[in-house]
């Protein structure tokens, strides 16, 4: 499992990507007023390709034959993963918190056992089928505050319905990457994604400049693409990548445990948000839920 040498790193590893990871939503939250959703969207992604692209390009020159017959597979990668992760988290943070958003992001694993159990036969254990109910209880416990009354009249956020349909896509895109095979290595088909995501992001990036926030292109501006290109893009990424190398992909998806604990961090820290009691239950049980669904049983 762990190579004795390099163990206490691995192990250090483990909590620290996930401080990059969960540091998306805090950009998110930040970014409000200073650059508008779309286009942080759009610019981190094209910011990301324009730093990894000289590292893979003679990969890429070298693989270019394979470029169009990949076009589909990336072009549903990139609108899951890159479209749909990158702006709706942004859309999401002008409303919600950045509590409420790490609680509901961290769903993402088990809307991936549920959608692997749909489309792909894999069989559910019970306990899974438990945990799958607790999650989900869990999260709607968060985006009705914990009150029967805002669930019997639908009353809720509209930010935690925006991260809820990332968490999904996010479940999308990570089962079609595993099972979707590529010419190209990680990062090749990273710097692929990145960029066929902001073509994909573009077209909305210039309806909301043209009909609804048009950006300043100012020294805020700079800062929070590099962070958002940075931190929860290149570093985030290149983290988990070594992670499933040194401890395989189980051991790696625990990142995301830690997620509702460093988004309220962030949230308290940045942004002088309160916890709430219905975070700590709706928190408790996705976490719970996540535990039971990820277990592994013997047959």
């Amino acid at each position: 499992m762990f190579n004795s040498s390099g163990k206490f790193f691995h192990f250090l590893l483990l909590f620290i990507q996930p401080i990059f990871m969960t540091s998306n939503i805090a950009i998110a939250k930040g970014a409000l007023g200073n650059i508008p959703p779309v286009a942080l969207a759009f610019w981190r992604w094209f910011f990301v390709f324009l730093f990894i692209l000289p590292f893979v390009y003679s990969e890429l020159k070298k693989k270019k034959m394979y470029i169009k017959s990949e076009i589909p597979s990336l072009f549903v990668l990139s609108f899951t993963g890159f479209g749909i992760c990158g702006a709706f988290p942004y859309i999401s943070g002008l409303t919600t918190t950045v509590t409420n958003m790490g609680i509901i992001y961290a769903l993402s694993p088990i809307i991936i056992v549920l959608l692997s159990a749909i489309f792909f036969h894999e069989k559910l254990k019970f306990l899974q089928l438990i945990g799958i109910l607790t999650s989900f209880f869990g999260v709607a416990f968060v985006i009705f505050k914990g009150e029967l009354e805002n669930l019997i009249y639908l009353i809720f956020t509209y930010g935690d319905l925006w991260i809820f349909i990332a968490a999904v896509s996010w479940a999308i895109f990570s089962i079609n990457l595993i099972n979707w095979k590529s010419q190209f290595s990680i990062f090749a088909r990273f710097t692929l994604m990145s960029f066929m995501g902001a073509l994909i992001i573009f077209p909305f990036y210039l309806i909301e400049e043209i009909y609804f926030i048009q950006t300043t292109f100012d020294k805020n501006f700079i800062l929070f693409v590099l962070m958002a290109s940075i931190f929860p893009g290149v570093l985030a990424f290149t983290m988990y990548t070594k992670l499933q190398q040194f401890i395989g992909a189980s051991l790696a998806s625990l990142t995301v445990y830690l997620m509702p604990i460093y988004g309220s961090i962030y949230g308290m820290i940045l942004f002088n948000e309160q916890l709430e009691i219905f975070h700590f239950y709706g928190a408790t049980l996705v976490l719970l839920g996540i535990f039971l669904a990820n277990k592994k049983y013997s047959k």
